[in-house]
């Protein structure tokens, strides 16, 4: 059986500008051009913001990659080349979470479901890749329902979130706002968008920032000199700017809750979460009352604690991907088998259907054959093809369980099937 070849390209050897070269296009056009290729009977590739990763089933796969790699001018130090077995369980362990930059995060799993299903509807995967990206999908969900590999937020933005919803008790129909539309504050505004907040306000000094990430979760873009008025009627104000001084002082804050008050603000309290360094809220206004202020020093203890039990969960993720392992290495040999069965079986039927109606005419010269003549021929023949082939369809199974690969190509010439 042709098997997987796979090109690895991701953030842990590859800069940004290296993925980003690495790309040629979309997802389609690149899937177009690798099944075009002679040499290519299946592929599929994975692109995400820190990763390229091409899988061909090929019966020259690396070569095919190899050139692939020298068309696309990938400098070849930042190229991992996988033959079957790494290929498996790399998909495996990405599924898992392994090889992402935040050990255990979950969206790479959706992006390999919608990925495969890409290149599944694109018509250029087969029966090797399919068993594979199963194999890989349900190993994902298995680890994530099985070990704490996705538990607890890991970076400063999401523990952020997670801490507005632990000291509020949910954020559903909250209104937060979000100062600082940057990496950090990017990082917080996606964590939060699927909480199901009421309203999410984006302020940043460069305005067109502000808009491009509030488009981005159906949020709203807030100019600068105006958050002050949103803050007055939010429950929850995330800082994380850049800037070398405190955008957020107790004089701001004191007249920002005293228009609280003028509003009559059913929700008195106000969190106040500051991601920054140095710090954009000044900590006298934890001294303000109905003001709730937390800081990063907090922040930071709660991510490297919830980072350590993640890595913590690591060898048990890694023993059900040996585990799943061995499982698919029995698929894919039965599969051998199988297509190699079924093209034993199909060679048969048709040789028993062509006798069969040999048969019938010779009889019908002489006599008239009703339907029950005819049902019981088809079923002589029928019975006799099955037990004829019971014991061989035994043995190559077991051939194949027991990598026999001489004993399966033999059979394979012995009556010249064809099982491409």
């Amino acid at each position: 059986m042709t098997e997987i070849s796979s090109m690895i390209i991701t953030h842990t050897k590859a800069s940004i500008d290296d993925i980003e070269h690495a790309w040629h296009g979309t997802v389609g056009d690149l899937l177009h051009r690798l099944h075009s290729h002679e040499l290519v009977l299946e592929c599929a590739v994975l692109m995400t913001c820190n990763r390229v990763e091409v899988y061909v089933v090929s019966p020259k796969g690396s070569r095919v990659l190899f050139d692939y790699v020298k068309k696309m001018g990938v400098p070849e130090r930042v190229v991992e080349f996988n033959d079957h077995e790494e290929s498996v369980i790399h998909l495996m362990r990405v599924a898992c979470g392994l090889e992402s930059m935040i050990v255990g995060e979950d969206q790479i799993l959706g992006q390999i479901k919608e990925l495969y299903h890409t290149a599944r509807q694109a018509g250029v995967t087969g029966k090797v890749l399919d068993t594979a990206f199963e194999k890989a999908i349900h190993v994902g969900k298995r680890v994530r329902s099985e070990t704490q590999i996705n538990k607890g937020s890991v970076s400063i933005g999401s523990a952020a979130v997670d801490l507005a919803e632990d000291v509020l008790g949910t954020l559903e129909g909250k209104t937060v706002v979000i100062i600082g539309a940057g990496t950090m504050g990017t990082l917080v505004a996606h964590a939060l968008a699927h909480k199901n907040v009421s309203a999410i306000y984006v302020a940043n000094r460069t305005f067109e920032r502000a808009e491009e990430l509030a488009e981005a979760l159906d949020g709203f873009a807030v100019r600068y000199d105006e958050m002050n008025k949103y803050i007055a009627c939010s429950d929850v104000v995330i800082s994380a700017t850049s800037a070398p001084h405190a955008v957020i002082t107790s004089g701001m804050l004191r007249q920002i809750m005293e228009n609280r008050e003028n509003h009559n603000n059913p929700n008195r309290d106000l969190l106040l979460i500051d991601i920054a360094t140095p710090r954009d809220i000044e900590e006298t206004v934890s001294d303000l009352p109905d003001v709730k202020l937390y800081n990063i020093d907090g922040l930071k203890a709660i991510s490297d604690r919830n980072l350590q039990k993640r890595m913590q969960e690591v060898v048990g993720v890694e023993k059900i991907i040996e585990d799943e392992y061995e499982l698919l290495q029995l698929q894919y040999k039965r599969q051998r088998a199988d297509t190699l069965i079924a093209a034993l079986y199909s060679q048969i039927q048709d040789l028993r259907v062509r006798e069969r109606e040999r048969a019938v005419n010779r009889l019908s010269a002489k006599h008239t054959l009703g339907d029950f003549e005819r049902q019981v021929l088809d079923d002589l023949t029928h019975a006799i093809t099955n037990k004829v082939l019971a014991e061989p369809t035994k043995t190559l199974r077991n051939a194949a369980a027991e990598e026999d690969l001489d004993f399966l190509e033999t059979t394979a010439a012995l009556f010249k099937l064809d099982t491409k």
